[in-house]
């Protein structure tokens, strides 16, 4: 089970960090990421990073601006989010895959995500 946590209601220009944890399982030998849903719309990958950290990779609309970091000895994910934007507005999901791939395919599994609101 993951879990995600940090959303909340912040202005245009503001950050925000989630971060995500893992219950009865490990991100062992695991690519992580983010993904997030806006109302009305499908879900998109937002960012992902693998087992080691040597690999990261980002959606164009939050390249420059979102950082993502795991901590494997304490079984977490963190997704850094600058510079918001109100388009960023949605539920976001931390998810684990075999790959990088995997992730940006939505073929991991995921829990329950957690709100973030941008307001302009």
């Amino acid at each position: 089970q993951l879990q995600a946590f940090g959303g909340g209601l912040v202005q245009a220009g503001g950050s925000l960090r989630l971060s995500c944890a893992a219950s009865g399982r490990t991100f062992s030998n695991s690519a992580v990421g983010w993904l997030r849903q806006a109302p009305g719309k499908e879900r998109e990958f937002v960012a992902a990073i693998n087992w080691t950290g040597g690999l990261i990779k980002y959606s164009d609309s939050v390249k420059g601006r979102f950082t993502i970091s795991r901590d494997n000895a304490k079984n977490t994910v963190i997704l850094q989010m600058n510079s918001l934007k109100p388009e960023d507005t949605a539920v976001y999901y931390c998810t684990a895959a075999p790959t990088i791939a995997a992730v940006q395919r939505n073929l991991g599994y995921w829990g329950q995500g957690t709100l973030v609101t941008v307001s302009s």
